[in-house]
């Protein structure tokens, strides 16, 4: 495996392990308000990621491989990103189902005497989020392995860095509560960097599987498009917006989108 492959996969982990640190140089408590900043900041990176590494590659793979042009060609180039897209939003619906929500852990763990109780629900909520980002990795750098979708190396590693940037915010969200309800600094840590280890293991897996799958590429890459707007969605805009009114959350998600979509564009 090259290895331009394996730190791309790792950066987006080490993104989630340094949020995580900020448990031992910040105060007990997360501000309400920047909770909803690093919230939204996370939101806006992950649909600019969304957007410019697997929803256009995709779009632009299918292109290439079409014989004909004109309407009916349109449609079949948009086909498989319509088709994946719907299958990872789906397929996210379904472990939604299965793993709850992490506004819905607070909720449910309140007035609850174990903190590994609590503790779990949170690790698992966050692990949720993390999947597709895993997957979304995996794909790029599958893509550009192989040769045959239009993703550049520049491009991959611009998703990877994105994906970190996201994780930063994700990290301390998790770690820092955790502290506050009584947990140790390290056992906080520990907590947070393993809610990030379900990514690497989901990228090489996923590359693993896309190896064997290159022509249906368009299919992959936009059902991990369809698997993180679901998280922003449907986690992310709703933690950014709770409570009394503010504007920072919508600023920082703008700051996020511009930031990921300079980024992809620069290096891709």
């Amino acid at each position: 495996m090259k290895i331009e492959i394996i730190q791309g996969i790792l950066i987006p982990f080490l993104g989630t392990a340094a949020g995580a640190a900020c448990v031992f140089f910040m105060k007990k408590e997360m501000g309400r308000n920047m909770q909803r900043a690093l919230t939204g900041f996370a939101a806006g990176v992950m649909v600019a990621a969304s957007v410019w590494s697997l929803l256009i590659p995709a779009l632009e793979q299918a292109a290439a491989g079409a014989e004909n042009s004109g309407r009916a060609a349109a449609v079949m180039i948009v086909l498989p990103a319509v088709r994946g897209f719907g299958a990872g939003t789906l397929l996210l619906l379904v472990l939604d189902r299965i793993i709850p929500h992490l506004h819905q852990h607070a909720e449910e763990a309140e007035g609850r005497k174990s903190n590994l109780a609590r503790t779990t629900m949170m690790v698992l909520a966050v692990t949720l989020h993390n999947i597709p980002e895993g997957m979304a990795v995996g794909v790029v750098y599958a893509g550009w392995a192989s040769g045959s979708a239009d993703i550049t190396a520049g491009g991959a590693l611009a998703l990877a860095l994105g994906i970190a940037i996201q994780n930063f915010p994700e990290g301390a969200i998790i770690s820092m509560p955790l502290h506050a309800e009584g947990k140790s600094k390290g056992g906080a840590f520990l907590d947070g960097v393993l809610s990030g280890a379900v990514e690497p293991a989901g990228a090489l897996l996923t590359i693993f599987l896309a190896a064997r799958l290159v022509p249906v590429m368009p299919y992959l890459l936009s059902f991990a498009a369809g698997a993180m707007i679901y998280v922003v969605v449907e986690e992310l805009i709703p933690e950014m917006s709770e409570g009394e009114h503010s504007n920072i959350g919508v600023i920082l998600f703008a700051a996020g989108f511009t930031l990921m979509m300079v980024l992809d564009v620069v290096l891709g």
